[in-house]
């Protein structure tokens, strides 16, 4: 092997493991959206249930209230969960491909480095 070539093939590597561990991350990701879509609708179903009266009439600092403020923040969270989600996956698809395409790149340069004369001696 050609020690010009190995700084090319630790740069190949490192953008494979990258491409993997982000695709990873972001494939895990999107398993959690599903559970807490679940959880926030359960949360909805038991906060709703009760009467529009009985909501209004709980103190500041109860549990109702805190029910309430976690259905408040569910969105965000799951927003988050599903776009950071995708974007991780996105990264990892972008980091392979440019591997790929320095494989591609290399390919030709290294054939051409094999048929010149001087290499067969």
């Amino acid at each position: 092997m050609d020690k010009k070539m190995i700084p090319i093939i630790m740069i190949v590597m490192a953008l494979t493991i990258a491409g993997i561990i982000f695709a990873g991350q972001g494939y895990v990701m999107q398993k959690q959206v599903a559970p807490q879509e679940a959880r926030f609708h359960q949360l909805q179903t038991s906060y709703y249930s009760l009467s529009k009266a009985d909501r209004d009439s709980a103190p500041t600092g109860s549990e109702l209230n805190n029910q309430l403020a976690q259905i408040q923040n569910y969105p965000s969270e799951l927003l988050r969960l599903k776009l950071v989600g995708v974007g991780k996956i996105l990264t990892g698809i972008f980091s392979s491909l440019v591997a790929i395409l320095i494989v591609l790149f290399m390919m030709p340069i290294r054939l051409g480095a094999m048929m010149r004369p001087s290499a067969r001696q």
